[in-house]
């Protein structure tokens, strides 16, 4: 063993108490998925049907709230400091950091629809549309990457939403899946010293946390925060918390934005056509979710679903690609493509100019002629990357930490999310050919995207059709919709492996169902290929990134399962392995599964590279 890698282990072995987190929920296996990759081998439609039923999960816990009354107390609250001037922060990371992100989006892209329509009104929708931000742990580079080390600090959190002038009268959403994540609660501190409105969002119970996490504990006995805790139970691939935890927070926080938008609605529109009550919408909501939730089960759409998932497999199987294209959906695709990285060890997504990075298995593409404009686009806003000063930095770690956090900052800035081309202009640096594919993602009023030979989706799905790529379809809308797009895409394409969602009839000014069901669909798409793809045993994510503290403990305690070593001693070896693949992980090549190489190791006492190629050969057998 490396004396840096002995040291880096020593390290976290130092702290892990903190981060021993196999007692919570979130991190438990789910009893109705825990042969899900046996289930996935033989019976694809079956296997998504388990993934689905999980669901059940998020609806009861929503009804829950529904009849609680607590989206009314909670809207109170945040209408009430926006009538007063204030302004709302929906902060996180990781997949609740994407969750921010998407909710200002969703939110933003509503006030301009309004002044698109010429909504006057005072203050005038301009002004409404800038009262919401996202904070987002490494900043919107995070979307497409995880920024090591970020997660972990509390003053980065505090940083952060401090830079944004959080202040008294603004209100704060503190969103942890697990309830435990440090950056998030400091962001939480943060909103409370600068006298904002907090409220703690979580996913695990108060008995957990106060338990075995104290910084946790601290912030649920802290009466100044107030807590909304979404705990559903353990997620269909054990520690996913990107999948029914953030699905659930997802859904409650737009029930209390749809709720904020009526009433605010009513006030600057009077008689307009906003006429549903807020108090009406959390029941209209579950019977809405309810309704979209049994569309997801039903055997036609597993079926078609399942041919999609054994498209995008057959693809990466073989090494080719796959472009999205996605408009109105796109930080929905783009959210559940990037995290597929962490959590499945998959290429992230390549920067245009760096060929020594391993292609991406997925991209995404939006409409824009240029990149920039397509992250305005897709963000509804322009782009909030960390931009610090080393005195900044020198400010928030110990000196034996600069270097490394400053090198870090510097690879996070705007200019280098700008080379991400997310616009028409990347689509040169990822021609698609045979052997790839491309699916496009679109809703109901994106129709004519996909009818006229010159829209945006159809012209993409035939330019990849006559390069010899395959294609896919996913589609949401109300029956009518689905009916003609179904009977179209039969006609214009008969190869394209099309699946449609019928959506409920609904009049929401947010579409908050519409948007949790692509969640719910995308994240089976996703999970199903994976597991196809030997990366989940059972319903455990072997091939996990321990790319932060959290993942570090997963990591070990898997190991730990897999080997029968101590805590200790597996520690040590996944440092070593780690030691082992960094290289290639900070360079975006292709490495193996940190967790699969250390097993090799401990059950046959294999160096590093014996155990990588051994476990490799097996993999591809």
């Amino acid at each position: 063993m490396s004396e840096t890698s002995r040291k880096r282990s020593d390290e976290f072995l130092s702290i892990c108490p903190q981060f021993q987190l196999g007692a919570l929920t979130t991190e438990a296996s789910h009893p109705v998925t825990a042969r899900l990759s046996n289930a996935a081998r033989d019976d694809l439609a079956a296997a998504l049907g388990l993934l689905f039923a999980v669901d059940d999960d998020v609806l009861r816990k929503y009804r829950e709230l529904a009849q609680s009354g607590r989206a009314g107390e909670v809207q109170q609250a945040v209408l009430g400091a926006l009538r007063r001037g204030g302004r709302i922060f929906f902060t996180g990371c990781g997949s609740t950091g994407r969750l921010s992100i998407q909710l200002v989006s969703i939110w933003r892209d509503f006030w301009r629809r309004q002044r698109t329509r010429g909504l006057a009104c005072s203050p005038p929708p301009e002004d409404w549309e800038d009262r919401a931000f996202s904070v987002m742990a490494g900043g919107d580079f995070a979307l497409i990457k995880s920024v090591e080390g970020f997660e972990d600090f509390t003053a980065f959190g505090r940083k952060q939403l401090g830079d944004l002038g959080v202040a008294a009268g603004d209100v704060v959403f503190a969103i942890t899946e697990g309830g435990e994540t440090s950056f998030v609660i400091g962001t939480a501190w943060q909103g409370v010293e600068a006298g904002a409105k907090v409220y703690f969002v979580y996913n695990n119970p108060d008995a957990v946390l106060r338990q075995h996490v104290e910084r946790s504990r601290e912030v649920i006995e802290e009466p100044r925060i107030e807590k909304l805790n979404l705990t559903t139970g353990p997620m269909a691939i054990t520690g996913s918390t990107r999948m029914q935890a953030t699905t659930i927070q997802l859904c409650v926080l737009l029930t209390v934005l749809e709720m904020v938008l009526r009433d605010l609605m009513q006030e600057l529109e009077p008689g307009g056509p906003c006429a549903l009550d807020a108090a009406a919408v959390p029941a209209r909501f579950l019977a809405h979710l309810t309704e979209l939730h049994a569309n997801l089960k039903s055997a036609p759409f597993l079926s078609q679903l399942a041919a999609l998932v054994a498209l995008e497999e057959s693809v990466y199987r073989a090494g080719h690609k796959n472009n999205y294209f996605a408009d109105r959906f796109g930080i929905d695709v783009l959210t559940d493509t990037t995290e597929r990285s962490p959590t499945y060890c998959t290429p992230a997504f390549r920067k245009f100019d760096d060929p020594a990075a391993t292609e991406s298995w997925a991209f995404l593409f939006l409409p824009d002629a240029d990149t920039p404009r397509a992250w305005e686009r897709l963000l509804q806003r322009r782009p909030h990357c960390v931009e610090w000063t080393p005195a900044e930095i020198r400010e928030l770690v110990s000196r034996d930490r600069f270097e490394r956090t400053a090198e870090i900052v510097r690879k996070i800035g705007g200019a280098e999310l700008m080379r991400f081309k997310l616009g028409r202009d990347g689509l040169r640096h990822r021609p698609l050919r045979a052997g790839d594919c491309a699916v496009g993602v679109l809703s109901e009023t994106e129709r004519d995207s996909l009818r006229s030979p010159g829209g945006f989706h159809r012209a993409h799905l035939d330019a990849a059709r006559a390069a010899g790529a395959r294609t896919g379809l996913v589609f949401l809308g109300r029956d009518e919709a689905v009916r003609e797009v179904g009977g179209f895409t039969a006609q214009w394409n008969p190869e394209c492996v099309p699946v449609l969602l019928r959506l409920p009839e609904s009049d929401f000014l947010l579409d908050g169902v519409t948007r949790a069901g692509l969640k719910m669909l995308l994240n089976a798409l996703s999970t199903a290929t994976m597991v196809r793809l030997g990366r989940v045993l059972g319903n455990t994510m072997i091939w996990v990134v321990p790319s932060n503290l959290k993942l570090i403990d997963r990591a070990t305690r898997y190991l730990q399962q897999l080997t029968g070593l101590s805590y200790i001693e597996a520690n040590r070896l996944l440092f070593e392995v780690i030691e082992h693949v960094e290289p290639r992980m900070k360079a975006d090549q292709a490495y193996p599964p940190v967790v699969g190489v250390a097993v090799m190791r401990a059950r046959h006492g294999l160096g590093n590279a014996e155990a990588e190629r051994r476990l490799m050969n097996d993999l591809a057998g």
